[in-house]
């Protein structure tokens, strides 16, 4: 494996760091005597390769002394194939200055807004070339590119700290070339989202602790929907095999085909094969072919991230969810792109006016979840009121809490295809040692009842 990576951040009128980082390395995964070992190394050699291989199965063996049962892996075909991601505006291909002219560029429009104190636009480029074999003949090489970035005012005021970013936090993120940023149109969009971080200082505050109708928009949704399902359904947490760091979680495996995880809208499908999703491929790094299904159907638990051998324990086939966080990593079940499918409320503006009193809530700010995925809190950057089916005042620091099903069962509506977006988590951590995964998750604003708000804890 091969990664390459680029970060720059204006800030305040300058730039203010380039990173560019580059590693290369291989990793073996050996099975003997009935339990894993794995090694890997920098140095590329045949003599190293050899080493680093034999390694791998002293560990393996010297593992088999602790091991509960044989390792058992579900069937794979091997595959020989290529892959590259699909995009129009090869990131690495355009100069320094191109780049980071669209960073300049957005971060002066901030500055124009009267009362900013801080001012940021950020662009990141990744690229990971890949090769996979094993002894069952696969051979398989995949080439990923990801571009993010985006934007960020804060104003300070009256013992008050705002911020407003765009379009998702500064982190946003997707499988694309160049052309996810200026998509987004950074530049455009910079004077609102100053506007916005001022105004929030003399905003409303959010109501305290009571229950009301909420509104989260897409992004927010895509969030919520990474932390109170995207992990829950891991098996190996599940299973209890990332208890110790990770946790574990809510939805067992006797709970599979029958809990009642969401109301009827609920829909939310695992899936390898959208276009754009940071957890988009064609193999996994067991050599598993990418593949689509539901974790949620119709409010019903019914599927898992599964790898082979989480999968043969019950007595299914992997989906393709195992992930390394490069060459020095052993693959790990991570989530590919887990997204809350669209219904068929229309647009935003459609379900507002449905809605007689409630909180449109937009863009994390701030997150807490229990080891199990069930009690969570989140605060977004800001909110409006919806007062008989219009959008009102602006509301500062709203924040929202609840226990996982009861939240999602009390969804009534989401919106349809056209407010659908496939949003990115770039920095998802699991593992001993820790590893970062790239997830995807797609979502439109949705609508939820009887909502807990505006509690601090």
């Amino acid at each position: 494996m091969r990664r390459d990576t680029e970060h720059a951040l204006v800030k305040n009128a300058r730039i203010e760091s380039v990173d560019r980082e580059a590693s290369f390395g291989f990793g073996v995964r050996a099975i003997a005597d009935g339990a894993w070992g794995f090694a890997a190394s920098q140095v590329t050699t045949a003599a190293e390769a050899d080493r680093v291989a034999a390694l791998a199965v002293e560990i393996a063996r010297a593992s088999a002394l602790t091991k509960i049962a044989d390792v058992r892996l579900s069937p794979v075909k091997p595959a020989q194939a290529t892959y590259a991601s699909p995009m129009r505006v090869d990131p690495f291909a355009l100069s320094f200055d191109e780049r980071i002219g669209l960073m300049i560029a957005a971060e002066a429009k901030l500055r124009e807004q009267k009362g900013v104190r801080t001012t940021r636009a950020v662009y990141d480029i990744w690229r990971e070339e890949k090769l996979f074999r094993s002894s069952e003949g696969a051979d398989i090489a995949q080439t990923l590119t990801e571009v993010g970035g985006g934007i960020a005012a804060e104003a300070t005021g009256d013992g008050e700290l705002q911020i407003r970013s765009y379009p998702d936090g500064v982190r946003c993120q997707n499988q694309a070339g160049w052309e996810f940023l200026t998509d987004w149109d950074l530049v455009g969009n910079a004077p609102r989202v100053a506007e916005e971080a001022v105004a929030l200082l003399s905003a409303k505050a959010c109501p305290r602790d009571t229950r009301t109708t909420v509104i989260l928009a897409g992004n927010q949704l895509s969030l919520q929907c990474h932390e109170s399902c995207g992990h829950p359904i891991e098996l190996d947490r599940a299973l209890g095999s990332e208890a110790a760091f990770a946790g574990t979680s809510f939805l067992t495996p006797d709970r599979r085909g029958s809990f009642r995880y969401g109301s009827d809208q609920i829909n939310i499908r695992i899936d390898s094969t959208s276009r754009g999703g940071l957890g988009t491929f064609a193999y996994d790094d067991e050599g598993v072919p990418a593949s689509e299904g539901w974790a949620i159907d119709h409010g019903i638990f019914v599927g898992y991230l599964m790898s082979r051998e989480s999968s043969a324990a019950l007595g299914l086939t992997s989906n393709g969810t195992m992930r390394a966080d490069g060459w020095a990593r052993v693959p790990i079940i991570r989530m590919t792109n887990v997204s809350v499918m669209p219904g068929s409320a229309g647009t935003l503006d459609d379900l507002i006016s449905d809605t007689d009193q409630g909180i449109l809530m937009d863009t994390n700010r701030s997150w807490s979840i229990d080891d199990r995925r069930l009690n969570f809190q989140f605060g977004t950057e800001i909110g409006w009121e919806i007062r008989k089916g219009k959008r009102g005042a602006m509301l500062r620091n709203p924040t929202y809490t609840g226990i996982t099903p009861e939240f999602w069962g009390s969804c009534d509506a989401v919106c349809s295809e056209s407010e659908w977006v496939m949003w990115g988590t770039p920095n998802c951590g699991k593992g001993q040692p820790g590893q970062s995964a790239h997830t995807g998750h797609g979502a439109a604003p949705a609508r939820f009842r009887d909502v807990r708000v505006g509690v601090i804890a």
